[in-house]
């Protein structure tokens, strides 16, 4: 291989150059978190029974062999999505924000749920193997409470019910009401600044979308809303593209209006 990339096409020199080094997975903006796994598993990349993820990002940004991520954000975004995996034992990993060399144990320990992770943080915690984390968490399940509906017998043999009367435990006890159920539905819409609407797009499906979209049973539909009002008109060409762009990703319902 002589390291020369070839690149076609009409568009700008660096749309190609970009839209190559993605295809050839020389540029990756989007990384999955089983893929993430696999290269923890196979290469591997855990430290013992856990890895810092500062160490991964590190990891990322030094070894060729490795995928050649866009940004750091890639990896986190990763991260994010596979912490709250319902599938996380198989295909993703556990959290901790830090391990306790003394008592031998994860601080923080979290396993398929939502853990917020910020960049610019000084600690951005640990990646965790899920069997030690599953075995840490097994070992720590708080013991449930003996049932409040065992009968004592008091000297002489006499049965005392929950309530310290004879025989009140059966003939007072009744069912136990059923927990509230909370809401059903969710609905909300926001406004994105047109500028920067990757960010607050990505902000929106890790803050608000990942927690409805972790629960069993849930059904989210996601909807973008697009209008644009242009003083002069919007030119012919750009018109051809946005049509055209629009009815390749699928919108289902666009269009353009002279007044």
């Amino acid at each position: 291989m002589n390291g020369k990339i070839s690149v076609n096409g009409r568009e700008p020199i660096a749309e190609r150059a970009s839209r190559k080094l993605r295809s050839d997975e020389l540029l990756v903006t989007g990384f999955a978190a089983t893929r993430l796994r696999m290269d923890l598993d196979r290469i591997p990349l855990w430290r013992g029974d856990h890895v810092a993820i500062r160490q991964l990002i590190e990891d990322y940004s030094r070894y060729l062999y490795l995928s050649r991520l866009k940004e750091p954000t890639v990896l986190l975004n990763a991260i994010r999505h596979g912490l709250p995996s319902p599938s996380w034992r198989l295909d993703a990993f556990a959290y901790a924000d830090s391990y306790d060399e003394t008592a031998s144990r994860y601080r923080g320990l979290r396993a398929g749920e939502q853990v917020s992770i910020v960049h610019d943080s000084e600690s951005l915690g640990l990646l965790v193997k899920p069997e030690i984390a599953q075995k840490q968490l097994e070992a720590e399940k708080p013991t449930p409470p003996e049932s409040g509906r065992e009968t004592e017998e008091e000297p002489g043999g006499t049965t005392v019910g929950p309530t310290g009367r004879e025989g009140a435990g059966d003939e007072e006890g009744g069912e136990t009401p059923p927990a509230p159920t909370g809401p059903k539905r969710f609905y909300g819409s926001v406004e994105l600044d047109s500028a920067r609407v990757g960010r607050d797009a990505g902000q929106i499906a890790e803050e608000v979308i990942s927690h409805l979209k972790g629960l069993i049973g849930s059904r989210v539909k996601v909807t973008l809303e697009i209008e644009a009002e242009v003083d002069d008109g919007v030119p012919e060409n750009v018109v051809r593209t946005v049509t055209e762009n629009s009815r390749t990703l699928r919108f289902t319902s666009s269009e353009f209006e002279k007044e």
